[in-house]
């Protein structure tokens, strides 16, 4: 059999999320807390405008997902301790040569490298849970790897980082050609564009070591959406100019030199924390949409708007306010995984 990850923009049969519990993620204060269910349950609302949404809910929080959630989005149990759907659950893949079969890779998931703060081991069942809910073929794998770690254009790219992948808290035994290998079995990736980093501030305590999805995504064949930063007082603006010009020397699996679409960061630089990575291009492509990373400036929010409906031809963009998701450690694509069509993914 030969696994193929659709594009994102193939049509969808539903999204997967994971419903806050309580947990450092959480938060550790009420109003801390209440922000984080508000800002997982806006996204939900918004992506079932455009398709069904499955939330899986641990017996924790049964009541509040129930009461906060409403009819609009179908709900399932299981034990979880973090709600990073894209990361923790399946990939879904499809088998060009048996139509109607779904499967759904289950990469090894340990915390983004075990730190001392994770708390992962319930979040790293979900993805057999989920793969028999769908009555998807599971596809195992010891790779290391998180659904935020790879961009893949449907057509045998994919886009990865070498501190992710590679990162020894994730497979110490790893090189290029093993994880590449390991990704054309599992998702059809027949060429491999590796980045050198990812964002500055997804290398503090809290980060994933260099996620791809909040750096660069794949609209459509052969064309980039790339995170900018304009400011040069942000680290990333050295590190977005560096990936440009890496970017710009490689192809697609196709041998199609990239159209490279920049998408301008917000203005905002910095928070609590220090330098943001508040990025437009973790965002969710939907059946017939896009639902976007809103983060309160209007100009840039406008900007940000303009540039998915024209890189999404026929696609409405939705913006969901998502400071609160960002200031944990991740956006809209991080919290969200599509389920392919399996009768129409091309």
């Amino acid at each position: 059999m030969t696994w193929r990850m659709p594009a994102e923009t193939a049509p969808h049969e539903r999204t997967w999320m994971a419903f806050p519990r309580a947990g450092l993620t959480l938060g550790d204060d009420a109003a801390s807390a209440e922000e984080a269910y508000a800002a997982w349950t806006a996204v939900a609302h918004a992506v079932a405008e455009y398709e069904p949404v499955t939330m899986v809910v641990d017996p924790s929080e049964r009541e509040r997902a129930r009461r906060t959630l409403g009819s609009h989005v179908d709900q399932v149990e299981a034990p979880l301790d973090e709600f990073w759907m894209r990361d923790f659950g399946p990939t879904f893949v499809v088998d060009d040569e048996r139509p109607g079969v779904l499967g759904a890779v289950d990469w090894t998931f340990n915390g983004w490298g075990d730190p001392e703060w994770a708390e992962w081991r319930k979040s790293a069942e979900i993805a057999r849970f989920v793969a028999e809910r769908t009555g998807a073929e599971l596809v195992s794998s010891l790779l290391v790897n998180e659904g935020g770690g790879i961009h893949v254009d449907g057509e045998g790219t994919v886009l990865l980082t070498e501190t992710v992948q590679l990162d020894p808290r994730r497979n110490r035994y790893a090189d290029k050609e093993r994880v590449e290998a390991e990704l054309a079995r599992t998702i059809g990736a027949t060429h491999a564009i590796w980045l050198p980093r990812g964002l500055t501030r997804d290398y503090d305590d809290f980060g994933t070591n260099g996620h791809v999805d909040i750096v660069a995504s794949i609209p459509s064949p052969g064309t980039l959406l790339l995170h900018t930063q304009r400011d040069p007082e942000h680290p990333d603006y050295e590190v977005s100019r560096d990936l440009r010009a890496l970017l710009a020397e490689t192809t697609d699996a196709a041998g199609r030199s990239w159209e490279i679409v920049d998408l301008p960061a917000p203005a905002t630089l910095r928070d609590e924390e220090g330098f943001v990575d508040w990025s437009y291009v973790n965002h969710l492509v939907v059946n017939d949409g896009v639902v976007a990373c809103g983060f309160g400036e209007e100009r840039a929010d406008a900007e940000a708007t303009e540039i998915l409906e024209a890189a999404y031809p026929g696609r409405r963009v939705t913006m969901v306010d998502s400071r609160p998701i960002f200031a944990r450690g991740g956006g809209i694509h991080c919290i969200t995984q599509q389920q392919p069509a399996v009768e129409t993914v091309r």
